[in-house]
């Protein structure tokens, strides 16, 4: 049975969404910028590595979501 995710993990999640967006957009510049098709196809692989990450990182949150509490703990 999944555990509601804490405060700390949720702040985790987020810095590692960050992360992944920052990596996304530095081999989406690297990418455009290459001057070899080898450089330009790595940095396209990383750049659906960084997606892949995101949209598993998304999907466990969104398991999570409805077993979080939505109004503060007293």
């Amino acid at each position: 049975m999944l555990q509601p995710i804490t405060a700390k993990e949720m702040e985790y999640v987020v810095d590692s969404l960050s992360n992944e967006d920052l990596l996304i957009k530095q081999n989406a510049v690297m990418a455009a910028s290459a001057t070899t098709p080898a450089l330009k196809q790595a940095s396209m692989q990383m750049i659906q590595t960084h997606q892949q990450h995101t949209q598993m990182l998304l999907q466990a949150l969104s398991q999570h979501q409805p077993l979080s509490p939505t109004q503060p703990q007293n």
